[in-house]
């Protein structure tokens, strides 16, 4: 979308999304009908490690506004969430679904890819490791099936493609990348992939826990040569409530295998208008601990989400990937705040020289940022 003024665009989109919060709360209160929502959130970063952020005390930035559609009729349903930054827009998720009875519901478009822990692996607005590596809250075109009943819940699905093609790196979900990152060219295109996801939510007393197990499986194009790579991933979770804390243990380990590679030991990435390199293999852990208090306005949940990536490749110079968020979330009215301290070892977005994961260390000290994410939700 060209516009002359992205200024006044913003400042349009805001006004309009508020003034459609009131209509979210009539059409809401229907089982069918149309319900517009959103929201808008501004960051504040300082970078231990950047000259320029300490030499400024940091930096606020607008981080997004976001327009959501949320639709049913009958059986039939939709949900779209388009969201737009300071540099460009893109599509979150968007489909259709449609409800055969209270326990099964299918999904059509571009809908949230089953995998790992049945809600986020992480608290914080930083997100966990698995996220980095196309495995916390991603998003691809194709059909989905879920079932749920007596704690049970069931997710199958098959997508044929990435939300954006290979050669894109704006959209809010990490994929694989089509392009050349320092000097090695990569021809990747995520196709044909599988999910299966099985979880079971056990009530106690104080909470519930429940206990998850994932498997992907999916091919690798290669648009230079047209051969077929394969790629593979699988995952067992835990994730436990007892009066207020939130302990989360995860396990799991991908693979890609491309085809016709000019080196098997990495792969391209691309996420929120940026690309980089990850280990083509390799076990991720991640162990998150938090504690919700509930307060008159509303709440506070404190949180440590720890994740650690370590390479299983041949090239025996690449090393772990750790990355560490003590954070606070406050959730008052419409508002939410997370405040976060990240630590990040040989990590993209929280280190200064390893734009990557998992491949050979640049520097050997945990680098360190600080970050506020302030929303409005309606």
């Amino acid at each position: 979308m060209m516009m002359k003024n992205n200024k006044t665009f913003y400042i349009y989109l805001i006004a309009s999304a508020l003034a459609l919060s009131s209509f979210n709360t009539i059409a809401a209160a229907d089982e069918d009908g149309m319900s517009i929502h959103g929201g808008v959130r501004i960051n504040y970063s300082y970078k231990e490690y950047s000259e320029s952020s300490k030499d400024k005390g940091g930096d606020m930035t607008f981080n997004m506004a976001s327009l959501k559609f949320d639709g049913k009729h009958g059986n039939w349903g939709l949900k779209s969430d388009y969201r737009f930054t300071a540099d460009t827009n893109y599509i979150k998720y968007g489909y259709g679904f449609y409800d055969f009875n209270p326990d099964w519901e299918l999904q059509f478009g571009i809908n949230q890819v089953p995998f790992g822990n049945l809600g986020y692996i992480s608290n914080s607005y930083w997100f966990g490791l698995p996220y980095y590596l196309g495995f916390e809250d991603d998003y691809d075109i194709g059909v989905k099936a879920t079932f749920e009943k007596n704690g049970w819940h069931t997710d199958m699905a098959f997508y044929k493609s990435a939300e954006y093609g290979p050669s894109e790196n704006k959209q809010y979900a990490a994929d694989l990348y089509t392009g050349t990152i320092n000097g090695t060219e990569y021809n990747n295109e995520e196709t044909n992939q599988l999910n299966l996801r099985q979880t079971y939510t056990m009530e106690h007393q104080g909470g519930s826990t429940t206990f998850g197990a994932s498997v992907e499986v999916g091919q690798i194009y290669n648009a230079k040569t047209g051969n077929n790579g394969d790629r593979y991933a699988v995952a067992a979770s835990i994730d436990s409530k007892f009066h207020g804390w939130n302990l989360q243990l995860q396990a799991m380990q991908y693979e890609y295998n491309a085809a016709d590679s000019a080196d098997d030991n990495k792969i391209a990435i691309a996420v929120v208008s940026w690309q980089y390199e990850i280990a083509s293999k390799a076990q991720v852990y991640s162990i998150n601990l938090a504690k919700t208090i509930p307060t008159d306005w509303g709440s506070v949940k404190f949180y440590n989400d720890f994740g650690l990536m370590t390479p299983d490749v041949a090239d025996e110079s690449y090393d772990d990937s750790m990355q560490n968020v003590l954070g606070a979330a406050i959730s008052a009215g419409p508002t939410y705040t997370q405040i976060d301290f990240i630590m990040g070892k040989n990590m993209t977005f929280s280190t200064a020289n390893n734009d990557h994961i998992g491949l050979p260390e640049m520097g050997g000290d945990w680098d360190k940022r600080f970050n506020i994410s302030m929303a409005y939700y309606f």
